[in-house]
Order: C-alpha cells, then structure tokens, then sequence
C-alpha cells in the first residue's frame, strides 16, 4: 500500500465507516485550502492561519458543498449523502446542524475520492468551489 497514493477497491470503500471517509476528507480538504492559499498568496503570516480556518469551518465547507452538488455524479451524490447522513455525536456551536451535515457529506466526499485514487476529481470539484473566493 502507498499511503501517498491510495487506490481502494470499492468493497474497501465501502468497509470504511462515513466518518471514517469524512476524517480522511478533511484533512484532504484543509490540504488543498493551505496549497491554494500559498499558490495564490491569499494571505501571509498569521492571517494564513485565520483565513484557513475560515475556509474549512462547517459553516463555508456548507456553502462551498452547494456550489459543486450540481456537478456530481450519481456515485459522488451518494457518497455526499452517505456522509451528510452520518450520525455525528458532537456538533459545533458556530454552525447549524444542517451546516454540520452538510461540511460532513463534503468531507466524506473528498475522503472517498482521495482513497478510490480520483486525485483528479477531487481537485476539479475542488477548483469549482474555490472560483469565486
């Protein structure tokens, strides 16, 4: 196994747990927010560390999600779904539980992507977010 570089077979997908795919996409997700931060010198210093956190809190991945669900197939929708779906014990007070599901159904999404191998698609669904920011 190259844990750089994972490809898991579809029954291996579907072994893992929705929060299991939802802590593998967030730190894939808070990966490319740093990696564009740095590429487009958003921000520098200290307010390279506040701008992150404002990208990746439940509330903006919420936002951020409704950009690309259009975009998804019907595999990808069904991921989202599984992960939004998830029954999550702790919530934080800084967003709805609606905002919550939702960053989670993203996060599941960019999991499931990196650990099938579809780096590429996750950098598409990825750019189509961030186009406006």
């Amino acid at each position: 196994m190259n844990y750089f570089e994972p490809h898991l077979t579809p029954d291996e997908l579907r072994a893992i747990s929705a929060i299991g795919l939802a802590h593998m996409g967030d730190a894939v997700y808070e990966t490319l927010v740093r990696t564009w931060l740095c590429v487009h010198g958003k921000a520098t210093g200290k307010e390279l560390h506040r701008t992150t956190i404002a990208l990746v809190c439940a509330q903006k991945q919420a936002e951020l999600a409704q950009r690309v669900l259009p975009q998804l197939t019907e595999e990808e929708l069904a991921v989202y779904k599984r992960g939004r779906n998830a029954n999550v014990h702790a919530m934080p007070r800084s967003a709805t539980p609606a905002q919550y599901h939702a960053a989670t159904g993203l996060e599941c999404l960019m999991g499931w992507l990196y650990l099938r191998g579809d780096k590429e698609r996750a950098e598409q669904l990825f750019r189509a977010m961030m186009e406006e920011e």
